[in-house]
């Protein structure tokens, strides 16, 4: 886990390029056919939007979403518990405010403004958003995002210098 300012960045970045990755290429899947449709290409149409979905992840998970995903979590875990243990409610509770706050993201972009949704029926688009969701932005943060990132920021700032 981050120990400094400059590592919590590095690491809010890449986990907001990961779970923006990750969730646009279910995402994408599911717009062309549903995974069993699954093609090459989604790849590449999810990387495009994730070009720009990763920012708003960054922005939102730094403005609240990290801060009452903490607090969240903070009530569940006592001095002394497993760290593994905090470290997965502290994920679980943090997907708890973001899937949300995306999928609110997601159905005023997709729905409404990209896909000539109307207005109205905005609250139906998010809860339907979130429902399709929840289940993959968890699973996809405790077993592939968080330790993606968490490998990554590890290698990043190693002590041990790269063999030449």
């Amino acid at each position: 886990m981050p120990k400094s300012k400059l590592q919590g960045i590095i690491f809010g970045l890449l986990m907001s390029i990961t779970m923006a990755y990750g969730m646009e290429v279910y995402n994408v899947a599911l717009k062309a056919g549903g995974l069993s449709q699954m093609t090459n290409q989604v790849f590449w149409d999810a990387l495009l939007e994730t070009g720009y979905m990763w920012l708003l992840v960054f922005l939102f998970s730094n403005l609240w979403g990290n801060r009452l995903g903490q607090a969240l979590a903070a009530r569940l875990v006592r001095e002394g518990d497993n760290p593994c243990l905090d470290m997965v409610l502290r994920s679980v509770c943090t997907v708890l405010v973001m899937c949300p706050t995306m999928s609110a993201v997601a159905a005023v972009l997709f729905s409404v403004l990209l896909g000539g949704g109307a207005w109205s029926q905005l609250p139906a688009y998010w809860v339907g958003t979130l429902l399709k969701n929840f289940p993959m932005a968890l699973l996809w943060n405790l077993f592939a995002a968080g330790p993606v990132s968490r490998l990554l920021l590890r290698r990043l700032f190693s002590r041990t210098p790269a063999a030449a």
